[in-house]
């Protein structure tokens, strides 16, 4: 399959291992759960929490041992964060490049850049708002996310 936005085509993805049973887990639903809060608390975003997670304590798939995925445990625990991780990112990087831009007004290459970034995050407010996750009424509007994001 080709790229977002440029025809190249790219490896694939990786793919989870088939095999469901994980015989050297040794920690229990409520113990990973309570390692997942701590670890929010801490400031770690979503998939940093998987990735300490799989790295330290041998833990490859949180669904398969707590039957719901970690952002579902992030907001049953009132932890999650209000925009979902994804968007978040891009909010970033689109502030990130619009600072850029500023000190760089003939830099063409990064206005380029900043279009195909607020293209994907219109894209996925699209798709948040038609599932439920954000409001109806909200939109994306650089100057003031540019608040939420500093």
């Amino acid at each position: 399959m080709a790229r977002m936005h440029s025809r190249k085509k790219g490896k694939s993805g990786s793919h989870k291992p088939y095999n469901k049973s994980n015989t050297w887990i040794r920690y229990k639903a409520k113990e990973l759960e309570l390692l997942i809060v701590k670890l929010a608390k801490e400031g770690k975003s979503p998939s940093a929490i998987g990735v300490y997670l799989r790295d330290n304590y041998g833990i490859p798939d949180v669904k398969q041992i707590l039957k719901k995925t970690l952002t579902k445990v992030l907001k049953e625990k009132n932890i999650a964060t209000a925009l979902p991780e994804d968007l978040l990112s891009l909010i970033k990087r689109s502030v990130q490049i619009q600072k850029h831009i500023d000190e760089n007004k003939l830099d063409m290459t990064a206005l380029r850049g900043l279009q195909l970034t607020d293209s994907k995050i219109r894209r996925l407010v699209k798709y948040y708002k038609r599932n439920g996750v954000l409001p109806l009424d909200w939109k994306y509007d650089s100057a003031s996310l540019r608040l939420y994001v500093e």
